[in-house]
């Protein structure tokens, strides 16, 4: 249980609101290991986004604790950075000076040599000079992936990065992503409300409850790497997609989208 990464043990988390305390997590036990790319899928309101942020150091658990390196987690460390569903740039900062910005919160200048090769690889050739009202919002949230990756990350917290892309674009984004982790490989946890993306992408889903979220299910994806013969919505998909929507339809919810 705790060999992992980043382990979360007896973890529950409750919001404060006007008429009293709301439970978003509840006693969530696990661990994900080191160079695993985890998603997480649950209904609206099952502490998805929650526990993202638990992992972040972003919130303090009410109960239980998350360890991360085998440590009590804080606060946010250096090595561990967050892909948000908007990509949140700075408007006044060209597309380079905003993938440059965590180097300079760091101390480490604007590392020229990291930022070139990653706007490439990202697919931004010739716009490191672009203002992000230039940018089209899957452009946009290139530039923030880029920003999260260019500290070199142990850790990538991703909270439905993609989800408000097209189809189409949505697709792009996943082949591009899994072509950057293959290369480096980081522990990657991607929260999103899509079943296909989520077994597209993972080797390991779990599936949360509806509020208070708890674990329903931790489903290992036995599919090849790298996954470039394999379709987001193909045939060697869809037998997970089908598992994971059989559990809500269980649960009578019609989340998360299949």
């Amino acid at each position: 249980m705790r060999d992992g990464l980043i382990v979360a043990d007896h973890l529950s988390h409750q919001f404060q609101k006007r008429d009293g305390r709301v439970s978003a997590l509840r006693d969530i036990s696990l661990t994900v290991a080191s160079g695993e790319f985890l998603a997480i899928v649950g209904p609206s309101g099952s502490g998805k986004s929650t526990l993202l942020r638990l992992f972040a150091g972003l919130l303090q658990p009410s109960e239980g604790c998350i360890l991360y390196h085998g440590a009590p987690l804080t606060g946010t460390p250096p090595d561990i950075s967050v892909v948000f569903q908007k990509p949140a740039l700075l408007p006044w900062r060209t597309v380079a000076d905003n993938i440059a910005l965590p180097l300079q919160l760091s101390g480490e200048g604007s590392a020229q040599q990291r930022i070139a090769p990653l706007i490439e690889a990202v697919g931004l050739h010739g716009f490191g000079a672009a203002m992000p009202h230039e940018l089209s919002g899957g452009m946009q949230q290139r530039v923030s992936l880029a920003r999260a990756l260019v500290s070199q990350p142990r850790l990538l917290l991703m909270d439905e990065p993609f989800a408000a892309l097209d189809m189409m674009l949505r697709g792009e984004m996943n082949r591009l992503l899994l072509g950057l982790w293959e290369e480096t490989r980081p522990t990657v946890v991607f929260v999103t409300h899509d079943l296909h993306e989520a077994v597209f992408l993972a080797d390991r889903v779990i599936a949360l409850s509806p509020r208070p979220g708890r674990v329903l299910r931790e489903l290992a994806i036995e599919l090849p790497r790298p996954r470039h013969t394999i379709e987001r919505y193909g045939h060697d998909v869809q037998p997970y997609v089908e598992q994971l929507g059989a559990l809500y339809e269980r649960l009578g919810s019609r989340e998360p989208a299949s």
